[in-house]
């Protein structure tokens, strides 16, 4: 899609990336934890669930006793979540110009369900971008890891951690293409790296949103 989208003039909206076991959920406690170290009002979220909505929607979408579902509405449902998310949780702790950290955002759903199902990727988005307002992360950090690791930190998988090792390389190289076209709003970094090394690449690719955008609630 040709749309700049639209970025928050107040608070900063960050996004942790990548596939499945790649780090995203330690670096979002991680960055989190230091941030309101800091004295910055946070907002650690995910998707799909962490709403109301969105927790029954979760359970449809990840259940292996779900089963089957058909592609287009798999997209529908995660799109669904993103909608409920933003209006109810995001849009609002941005308006308090807190800092807003999500584990999973849009790109998710253009690498699992574009790529990944092989939906139309462009189709896929023009429902994503009008159920989240066409709202964009000020920062988005793509965890790269190679598929075959990040699975095998698991024991049990959901219906999209099941899914072929080729499905999940396809989803890998979505996340690399997005954030290759927009290096301006994108950090990647090897999730192999050590988990201080990451966070210390984070916060230094996002001080300068922090002074320009995030508010402090306390000196």
């Amino acid at each position: 899609m040709s749309s700049p989208g639209v970025y928050a003039e107040r608070g900063v909206f960050v996004c942790l990336e990548g596939g499945e076991g790649s780090g995203k959920s330690t670096q979002s406690r991680l960055l989190r934890e230091a941030l309101s170290e800091a004295g910055y009002g946070v907002v650690l979220t995910f998707e799909p669930g962490d709403t109301p909505v969105g927790k029954e929607l979760r359970r449809i979408v990840l259940s292996p006793e779900t089963g089957a579902l058909a592609d287009k509405t798999e997209a529908l449902l995660y799109a669904a979540d993103k909608a409920e998310h933003v209006e109810t949780l995001v849009l609002p702790a941005l308006a308090r110009g807190e800092v807003v950290i999500t584990d999973r955002y849009v790109d998710s759903t253009l690498a699992y369900q574009g790529a990944g199902r092989s939906l139309a990727v462009d189709e896929v988005e023009q429902v994503a971008r009008w159920a989240t307002g066409d709202l964009r992360p000020h920062l988005t950090v793509v965890l790269d890891l190679e598929p075959a690791a990040g699975l095998g930190r698991f024991e049990g998988r959901d219906r999209i951690e099941g899914e072929s090792l080729a499905f999940h390389q396809r989803v890998r190289e979505a996340f690399v293409a997005m954030a290759k076209h927009d290096p301006e709003h994108y950090l990647v970094l090897d999730a192999r790296a050590p988990i201080a090394e990451i966070h210390d690449a984070i916060r230094t690719r996002l001080e300068p949103l922090l002074a320009l955008a995030a508010r402090k609630v306390r000196p």
